[in-house]
């Protein structure tokens, strides 16, 4: 339990000082401070140059809607003890948007599509908000606020396969650079509660068989999860073991041929008719939230460098070696790393120290020598790598981001 604790992400993202939660904003409301919100873009980044790609577009929709396009799309019925709602002053009924794909139906619906536009795939990173039970609350793992690396793909039933290839192509780029094995879970329907999904039984048997064909061309580990489902279809549901063994479900992957359906959404054929096409839902991360937990307690904080807050730390000696690491300093953020200047009026060693326990990449020590040489003298987390010039060091540290090493 004491191991577990100490890595437990709560307890790292306070340390580097990532996130907050406040009692006057509420429980499952995490508070990104600068350095964590670092953290958040750099991952959303990643994503985003694995998907641009495959000609992603950038979309951006409001926090609230009509009731109207839940009662369509069928969650005003199945998930509407989840939906935070809202009351005009004109009575208008409204809900904060729990999911963004209901909203994605409207822009692939503003006008007629040929089946060369086929397909066409939507991004965006955006939040959401459930109205989760306060004791299913935890840490970053299960929030109120949600925010999604959603994608929405609109395309022709023959093109299912080749679209999830793509898009399964891109969750293996990305957690492959953390080191991790992935396996597949085929969250399927529960068939003694049909009740509890959208659409019919033919439709869902389609569906199913289709990602059970996708799951064994790909030569996937495996396995099946009754009552997985989403509630407009079956997905695949990527599992990630951390450091210490625990597994987590991560990225994923859904099927929907069932608000398709309900929004009418079509395109024209080669023969000029109309043509129903299928959704793909997909979303890296699963969750910025819960992907930023996932990775501090598999790094145990020790965060890649291209993925930390702070990458460098200027260490001067004394106060007369303020001059030249500000020097050194204005370099570094000309040429984009994140770096800090430590001018407490402490020893060395305790500077050291105060760095590691912030986990920092590199640490640049600064004193007479360094001066009178016009270098730095590299710490890293492998060691003393000794004096450099500055320009090697920023080789070094640049190709190191870029390769996300």
């Amino acid at each position: 339990m004491s191991e577990l604790n100490k890595n437990d992400h709560r307890e790292i993202g306070r340390e580097l000082d990532l996130f907050t939660f406040s009692d006057l904003v509420g429980s499952g409301l995490p508070l990104w401070t600068p350095k964590g919100t670092i953290v958040r873009e750099e991952l959303d980044k990643f994503v985003w140059e694995l998907r641009s790609k495959h000609e992603y577009g950038r979309v951006t929709i409001p926090h609230i809607t009509k009731k109207d396009l839940y009662e369509t799309s069928g969650h005003w019925d199945k998930f509407s003890e989840e939906l935070f709602r809202i009351t005009s002053r004109e009575g208008r009924e409204m809900a904060l948007k729990p999911m963004n794909c209901p909203h994605h139906t409207q822009i692939f619906a503003r006008k007629p599509h040929s089946y060369r536009e086929m397909p066409q795939r939507y991004a965006e990173t955006t939040m959401v908000y459930r109205d989760e039970q306060s004791g299913e609350l935890g840490g970053l793992t299960r929030v109120l606020s949600i925010t999604q690396d959603d994608s929405h793909v609109f395309c022709r039933t023959s093109q299912i396969k080749e679209e999830f290839m793509i898009i399964w192509d891109v969750v293996d780029s990305f957690y492959k650079i953390f080191g991790f094995t992935l396996r597949v879970r085929l969250s399927f329907r529960d068939p003694k509660e049909p009740q509890k999904y959208l659409g019919t039984k033919e439709i869902w048997d389609k569906a199913e068989k289709e990602l059970t064909e996708i799951a064994e061309e790909r030569r996937a580990d495996f396995f099946e999860g009754q009552g997985e489902a989403a509630l407009y279809g079956p997905k695949l549901d990527f599992m990630a073991k951390n450091s210490a063994g625990r597994e987590w479900q991560v990225a994923t992957i859904q099927l929907d041929m069932n608000l398709p359906d309900r929004f009418d959404l079509v395109c024209i054929n080669e023969k000029g008719e109309k043509e129903r096409i299928v959704m793909i839902h997909s979303a890296i991360t699963g969750s910025l939230e819960r992907c930023t937990a996932v990775l501090l307690e598999h790094f145990e904080g020790v965060l890649p460098t291209w993925l930390s807050p702070v990458q460098v730390r200027l260490l001067p000696i004394s106060e007369k070696h303020n001059d030249y690491a500000k020097k050194v300093y204005d370099n570094l953020i000309e040429n984009g790393i994140r770096t800090e200047i430590d001018q407490d009026n402490e020893t060395l060693g305790k500077k050291i120290r105060d760095a590691k326990l912030m986990k920092i990449p590199y640490l640049l020590v600064i004193g007479d020598k360094e001066v009178e040489s016009n270098q730095v003298t590299v710490e890293s987390r492998q060691g003393n790598e000794g004096s450099q010039k500055l320009e090697k060091f920023l080789e070094k540290i640049q190709k190191e981001i870029k390769e996300r090493n």
